[in-house]
């Protein structure tokens, strides 16, 4: 009975968002199929760098250096780390359908993600045209046949990107990475929406309430004074305030304590807890005027 009951809930809550969510989708599929087409447009620019693509050296790079190669027997391993993520992050991102926490609507969130990628990647495809390196990967080098692609014998063979195979052996587009991107858009878009928080965040957070703010310099005041006699000048307004204000509290803590202090600057002061001081010789009109 009770998994009867609970599976009852579930599906009335799956069926209550899915309705939702068709409800935005089709008030907000303009963005979500440009993007969705835009994906197709990036593969087939990839597709097309390839082609320029023109195996060489390998270029010197301190990662390369400081991390030994995975070999091509493992090259597997970078593929289901990044297919982890990608999974992991589809999953989270239609959690709303069946949990009761619900922070955001699925199509709402896959289109501000779209928008991040479609940006990111029409930089990405200026950049890997305008630059083109010889790729490190293994099938990217020189003596590989899938370094240089022969010219295509119709145009239907490059719209058609020889998916997947054309996406997973292309070269020529390093700069920059686009499983980098997939991932940073992912990660920043679940430290907003998600429950948890990554290092990197908590790093920055714990630095900055840490470390004193910095000083603000739209006062115009300088850190360094510029000559001796501004540095003196501002020494001696230093201390003067400094004096004004040990006389302040002078006077503050005779005054708490019930001591008895000038009478002219007795009348030019607010009655601060309602009590007269020594000098009996005052009214309370005088103390109200004089507080007035």
């Amino acid at each position: 009975m009770y998994v009867a009951r609970e599976s009852t809930k579930l599906w009335r809550r799956v069926c209550a968002e899915t309705t939702a969510e068709l409800q935005l989708l089709l008030q907000k599929w303009q963005l979500l199929l440009a993007g969705l087409v835009f994906q197709y447009i990036h593969g087939l620019a990839a597709r097309g760098v390839h082609y320029l693509h023109q195996p060489g050296p390998l270029l010197q790079d301190l990662g390369f250096m400081a991390l030994p190669e995975l070999g091509q027997e493992k090259g597997y391993l970078s593929e289901s780390v990044f297919t982890f993520i990608f999974i992991s992050f589809l999953l989270w991102s239609f959690h709303p359908f069946i949990y009761h926490s619900k922070r955001f609507y699925t199509v709402l969130l896959w289109r501000r993600v779209l928008a991040f990628l479609v940006a990111s990647q029409f930089l990405r495809i200026m950049t890997f045209y305008s630059t083109q390196l010889p790729g490190p990967n293994y099938h990217c080098r020189e003596g590989s046949k899938l370094a240089t692609l022969p010219p295509p014998n119709n145009a239907l063979e490059v719209l058609l990107i020889n998916f997947p195979r054309g996406v997973l052996f292309g070269c020529g587009d390093l700069i920059f990475s686009s499983h980098m991107i997939f991932t940073l858009v992912f990660v920043r878009t679940y430290h907003k929406y998600g429950s948890n928080r990554y290092t990197v965040n908590l790093v920055v957070f714990f630095v900055d309430n840490k470390l004193p703010e910095m000083a603000d310099r739209t006062n115009g005041l300088s850190l360094l004074p510029v000559s001796t006699k501004d540095k003196d000048g501002r020494m001696k307004e230093e201390l003067h305030k400094l004096e004004k204000d040990g006389r302040m509290m002078d006077e503050f803590h005779k005054l708490l304590n019930g001591n008895s202090i000038d009478a002219t600057d007795w009348r030019q002061r607010v009655q601060m807890n309602g009590k007269h001081g020594e000098d009996t010789s005052h009214t309370v009109a005088d103390a109200t005027s004089a507080g007035t």
